[in-house]
């Protein structure tokens, strides 16, 4: 019962932390004149996985050699399937949810609410940059291909290539702070939680709130990972499972949350650029410290995650690029989670 407990309490923590980052991640926007998408793809996505990326190498260099690897490996391609996946899958479910919401409130004043609800406009979704996003994922699909690639081949010179890894992420970084032409605006921003009076919050309250938020979530998410790790062997689950299958899931649940509250609070642009900068940083920084530091060569069960990553990104890039992305849509991303859920039990 203590695990359960310790479970849901970890999730509520997470949550509220989320809640106090995402508005003193806006801000930083503001106090550092960066571009409004990039406060998302940039200062929200590094933010939430470079504490991942921190247990990634700290597993290599210091765990022992199987178990180090199997972590470093795991969260390299863990990782970007949960937030491609079900991260997305959440964005969409909350986009439906408000568009009931919205389409509740118009048959209560009156308006025409017998439509379809597939066919009604998503207000959600006017201002999302689909081309922005449709270029993001492209970018990610060939990094990740090119890492998976890797994980096909042995060869000598295989370590030093994880450098490139790095280097790519350094081109991503260059690339969105220079991508967005108008800043981040205070107009419409929540006051600063630890400042709630103050119109404009002194910087120090900003750069305070937004480093205890992510220490908080650090370590609630490496709580949640244990309590995991505990309840895999009473469900019967192997480790593989647990590694492929469950832990990803409660080391990504920082950047589903912000997708969450972005989305709930009808910001539904930065919500969808966390989730892609989140993607971003997991297909370079923790693959660039894999590829260097352990043999980085992939199983079956590893292989399946590849795939279905690859064939959810490619799906949403066909929404993107077709002009056809809503929330039924995008919550479709939770059926290549379940299929790898499936596949899994056959291959582990």
């Amino acid at each position: 019962m203590i695990h359960v407990v310790m479970l849901l309490g970890c999730a509520a923590v997470i949550y509220l932390a989320c809640e106090w980052f995402v508005n003193a991640v806006e801000w930083l926007g503001v106090e550092f004149k960066v571009g409004a998408v990039a406060v998302g793809t940039i200062l929200a996505a590094v933010g939430t996985a470079l504490p991942e990326s921190v247990v990634t190498l700290v597993a290599v260099l210091f765990g022992s050699r199987q178990q180090g690897d199997d972590i470093a490996v795991g969260a390299a391609m863990g990782g970007p399937l949960v937030v491609g996946t079900i991260a997305y899958g959440v964005a969409g479910a909350v986009l439906i949810w408000r568009r009931q919401r919205a389409t509740a409130g118009a048959a209560i004043s009156g308006s025409s609410a017998a439509e379809d609800r597939d066919t009604l406009p998503a207000p959600d979704l006017t201002g999302v940059d689909t081309g922005r996003l449709a270029k993001d994922q492209a970018w990610f699909l060939a990094i990740y291909v090119g890492k998976v690639a890797l994980g096909l081949l042995a060869f000598a010179i295989k370590p030093w290539l994880g450098l490139l890894f790095f280097a790519a992420y350094g081109v991503y970084f260059w690339r969105e702070l220079r991508a967005d032409g108008a800043h981040a605006s205070e107009e419409e921003l929540a006051p600063l939680k630890l400042q709630p009076r103050v119109a404009r919050p002194a910087r120090w309250a900003v750069l305070s709130q937004t480093a205890a938020t992510l220490v908080l979530i650090f370590l609630a998410s490496q709580l949640f990972v244990r309590q995991l790790e505990w309840a895999g062997p009473e469900l019967g689950l192997s480790p593989v499972v647990v590694a492929l299958l469950l832990a990803p899931v409660a080391t990504e649940l920082p950047e589903v949350l912000n997708a969450v509250i972005w989305v709930r609070q009808g910001k539904t642009q930065l919500a969808l650029a966390n989730i892609s900068g989140s993607m971003m940083i997991q297909a370079t920084v923790p693959s660039g410290i894999g590829i260097l530091f352990t043999a980085w060569h992939f199983d079956a069960a590893l292989i399946l995650a590849a795939a279905m990553t690859a064939s959810a990104i490619s799906y949403l890039m066909w929404l993107l690029k077709a002009g056809k992305l809503t929330g039924g849509r995008l919550a479709g991303a939770f059926g290549f989670y379940a299929a790898f859920a499936v596949g899994l039990v056959f291959v582990a």
